[in-house]
């Protein structure tokens, strides 16, 4: 649905002259700055996975049982709010820097942003439904069920936000690699990924003159220069040298 616009963001936007690059071109053919970008989204997603599970732990009666919630929270929470903020920023140039065409043509892109959606839910529900009691279950041991609800499914989502987010490098389920009419090619929207085929014009048969009538056969010319053909040299005898 959205083909034409990441299209026009991987190869057109910013482009100069028709043989120039585009700015997604230009930051993914840039060494230094591609490989700092790239490496520090990934520590970003790792330093905040840490400090977000280091909570939904707390929430779900598994580990720091004797700290209460609130206090955990005030501790790790500003560490959470940083290092989301730089994950979001730096994933929004590696989205656009890598290819916004692969990424959006992508199951395992289109699965991670699904969940991403499943974990912002969560946060809300969380924050103005979950923690309004907060003070009733603060110090427990064992949080209410609607406590360790919230608690596992940011666990889970953001468990899978990283593993899929990992599988978009391997090509297992590109369009040209999947079968037309599936379910992921269907997912995937490679119809219109695979449009540019339809561009390329098929090969010219040859003109009709040229084709040999029926029943009849075409038997190669002679070279004009092919030299007469030469005997093989005859080999020694035994005994005779060789």
């Amino acid at each position: 649905m959205f083909h034409e616009f990441f299209r026009w963001l991987a190869e057109d936007l910013g482009k100069s002259d028709p043989d120039g690059l585009s700015w997604s071109q230009a930051m993914h053919g840039s060494l230094n700055l591609w490989n700092l970008i790239e490496g520090t989204h990934v520590l970003a997603i790792m330093f905040f996975a840490g400090t977000i599970w280091i909570i939904d732990l707390r929430m779900m009666g598994f580990a720091f049982k004797s700290v209460p919630f609130s206090r955990l929270n005030d501790k790790v929470l500003p560490l959470t709010i940083i290092s989301f903020a730089v994950m979001v920023i730096t994933g929004m140039f590696v989205f656009f820097g890598r290819d916004p065409l692969l990424y959006y043509h992508n199951i395992w892109f289109r699965g991670k942003m699904l969940f991403l959606l499943f974990a912002v839910i969560n946060i809300f529900w969380f924050h103005y439904r979950v923690q309004k009691d907060q003070e009733t279950w603060d110090a427990m041991v064992k949080p209410p069920a609607k406590v360790r609800l919230s608690g596992a499914i940011s666990a889970t989502s953001w468990l899978l936000i990283i593993i899929l987010g990992r599988f978009i490098a391997y090509d297992w389920f590109y369009c040209d690699k999947v079968k037309p009419g599936s379910l992921v090619y269907a997912l995937e929207e490679c119809k219109s990924a695979l449009s540019y085929l339809d561009d390329i014009p098929e090969e010219e048969a040859p003109p009709d003159g040229d084709a040999p009538a029926d029943g009849a056969t075409l038997e190669p010319a002679p070279a004009e220069d092919a030299a007469p053909a030469q005997p093989a040299p005859a080999q020694p005898a035994p005994g005779n040298g060789g």
